[in-house]
């Protein structure tokens, strides 16, 4: 009896500190995802401005969509099946995730790039982690003091980085504006995703609803503007656009969104105009300088300061 007596106090210490580092897995594995997502996406705004001048932007996002498609329908297709009554009954959620995630968003994206410099893209789509933020708060969600703190400074990061002298603003900067919207609302609609709707099922989904809204807009495009003509330099990119930027850094973002939430989620996607900035320069040749760099090292500051933040 003594022995079991002495026993419990270190069995429950142990049952303790498990529990009390259970969840940090999750966050971890959160954050990481988050990283990939945002690390991936980097690269297509490079693509996009890099086939400005060659694919018509509603052509890039289509053709973007069905290489997608393809690429999930292995993993997705059947478990999109198996969910269809779940999906009907939530139909109207889907269309709309579908509509800013994958027909509106992307093809702004596309557009932008056709006169925005790469770097100026990735910039102003860190506005898009304060609407997820407002979004969350609104939904009264209590973001906590380092949380907001992190954001405000990589926030000033970035707004120190569009006003440096590396800074030239296009006509394109109001599409990608409009871009950073609707990516702020689809990361914090998929908060609201039904129970129970499996990931690779929700992905498959999106992306086919996403690429039927988008017909018209490429019929349109071709009778207007006409083909492009299938090159390796045309042919990789959209491929890269299609499986890494698509499938894969859409499906770690979903999930990342489902372990930490669009707010601390967001404060990672700050990370963005730094890759975008260091990947333009070294692939486009696009300048950079040392005013730059300080407010990329703000804004890395600002992601390790909110994205460990507990409250």
């Amino acid at each position: 009896m003594a022995t079991a007596a002495h026993r419990n106090p270190t069995q429950s210490a142990t049952s303790r500190e498990t529990t009390a580092t259970r969840p940090t897995a999750p966050v971890a594995l959160g954050l990481a995802l988050a990283v990939l997502a945002t690390l991936v996406w980097s690269g297509s705004f490079v693509t996009s401005r890099a086939l400005g001048d060659s694919v018509p932007p509603v052509q890039h996002a289509f053709w973007r969509w069905v290489v997608a498609l393809a690429a999930v329908a292995p993993f997705g297709a059947r478990r999109a099946w198996r969910q269809r009554e779940l999906i009907r009954r939530h139909l109207g959620f889907v269309a709309l995730a579908a509509l800013l995630g994958v027909t509106v968003y992307n093809t702004l994206v596309n557009q932008a790039g056709v006169t925005t410099p790469a770097a100026n893209m990735g910039m102003i789509m860190a506005a898009s982690p304060v609407l997820m933020a407002l979004y969350e708060r609104a939904g009264g969600v209590r973001l906590g003091v380092r949380r907001v703190a992190g954001l405000a400074v990589a926030c000033a990061g970035v707004l120190l980085l569009v006003g440096g002298d590396g800074a030239s603003f296009s006509a394109g900067d109001l599409w990608m504006i409009a871009a950073a919207c609707c990516f702020g609302s689809y990361s914090a609609l998929l908060r609201r995703r039904p129970e129970g709707l499996d990931g690779a099922g929700f992905l498959f989904t999106t992306f086919l609803v996403g690429t039927v809204l988008l017909l018209p807009a490429q019929g349109v495009s071709l009778a207007v503007q006409g083909g492009f003509q299938p090159t390796p330099g045309t042919v990789w990119p959209l491929l890269y656009v299609g499986v890494a930027s698509s499938a894969v850094a859409f499906f770690a973002w979903n999930k990342a969104i489902s372990l930490i939430g669009p707010t601390r989620a967001g404060v990672v996607y700050y990370l963005q105009p730094v890759c975008v900035a260091l990947l333009s320069w070294a692939l486009l040749a696009e300048p950079t300088g040392w005013a730059q760099a300080g407010c990329m090292a703000l804004i890395l500051g600002g992601v390790v300061l909110g994205a460990g933040a507990r409250g």
